[in-house]
């Protein structure tokens, strides 16, 4: 018995061609051995050989992400988590889980048709769910969030301007209109 009748698909019918996204699998399970902010023992440091396993696997997954030569931005990333590899540093420098999950979500009425994933190159709307995500540092850095969570795990910068997305803006400072002149107000004690 063949797929298309196990399925119930007509044969003449052609199948949709998505674009698949790597099993990050190995990745994550590569992340869990070098990420120390969860562990119980504080003074745990990630073997060498361990940091560079995250690195390679990530940049293995972003490489066979790359359609036709790919883009600009994912063969910056790959270079970058290659030269890392190369030199890995001492501890995770990426965001926490928490982070990820208050990332700003674009809504999926407010998506162009033309606008895609500048990682991996897919159109949003391809998706019958997608999960958008808006990063904190510029309103048009928008990306497929299963995409740039890998990279916020190991980075805690934009990929697209390299910003800190860890730094917190300073608040505004209080109108100076505001009493100052230092005189006592007995309603207060």
């Amino acid at each position: 018995m063949s797929y298309e009748v196990e399925h119930n698909i007509p044969k003449n019918e052609p199948t949709p061609q998505h674009t698949r996204r790597p099993d990050l699998s190995t990745f994550f399970s590569n992340l869990e051995l070098v990420n120390t902010s969860t562990t119980q023992n504080s003074n745990a440091i990630p073997m060498p050989a361990d940091m560079r396993a995250v690195f390679i696997t990530l940049s293995d997954a972003f490489r066979s992400m790359r359609q036709d030569g790919g883009g600009s931005l994912l063969d910056t990333l790959i270079e970058t988590l290659e030269a890392d590899a190369d030199s890995p540093p001492k501890e995770v420098e990426g965001v926490s889980d928490g982070f990820l999950d208050e990332l700003d979500r674009v809504p999926k009425k407010s998506l162009k048709k033309a606008d895609a994933c500048p990682i991996c190159g897919n159109p949003f709307l391809e998706d019958k769910f997608p999960l958008v995500v808006r990063l904190p540092c510029h309103k048009d850095h928008i990306f497929d969030l299963e995409c740039i969570a890998p990279w916020l795990k190991l980075h805690a910068t934009c990929p697209m301007d390299r910003k800190n997305l860890l730094l917190k803006k300073e608040p505004p400072l209080p109108p100076a209109d505001e009493e100052e002149d230092g005189e006592y107000d007995e309603m207060f004690a």
